[in-house]
């Protein structure tokens, strides 16, 4: 009984030290923009008295609306990635900033882009071929989601 015991606790650890790595500059998913308004079409920032933690990531939220549609259905709003540049990932394989207003809905999917200084990877995302370049994101994000840089 003890060994089982320890057993279960020693998982429980592994799996909390192995959490996702989430891009959280200004301490929030997706730089402090409700992820629930990507998808009506218009992404807003949230405000500080309507947030929530999910998977150890804070999020913040512009209505009390889109904050119980994300309790409701969380995985259905997390960005792809962690929340970092989708184009890094596939392409390089490293974890990138965002600009919260450079993304792309794909498949009911949320992806979001660096895009700064003359360089949008939104627009080099769809120009290499989107599809093709999240097959290559889906197999680096395996071997770094975990990698705190």
């Amino acid at each position: 009984m003890k060994l089982f015991l320890v057993l279960c606790f020693l998982s429980v650890c592994t799996l909390q030290a192995q959490q996702i790595d989430y891009n959280l500059k200004k301490g929030y998913v997706a730089e402090g923009y409700d992820v629930v308004s990507y998808f009506k079409g218009t992404p807003v920032e949230g405000k500080k008295d309507l947030t929530t933690t999910y998977s150890g990531a804070k999020f913040k939220f512009s209505t009390t609306e889109n904050l119980q549609k994300f309790k409701k259905d969380p995985e259905r709003y997390i960005p792809q990635y962690g929340g970092y540049c989708a184009y890094a990932i596939a392409e390089k394989g490293e974890k990138i900033g965002i600009d919260p207003e450079t993304y792309q809905i794909k498949d009911g999917k949320l992806y979001l882009f660096y895009n700064a200084w003359g360089i949008n990877t939104l627009k080099s995302w769809k120009k290499a071929g989107d599809t093709k370049l999240q097959q290559l994101a889906d197999n680096n994000w395996k071997s770094i989601k975990f990698k705190k840089d």
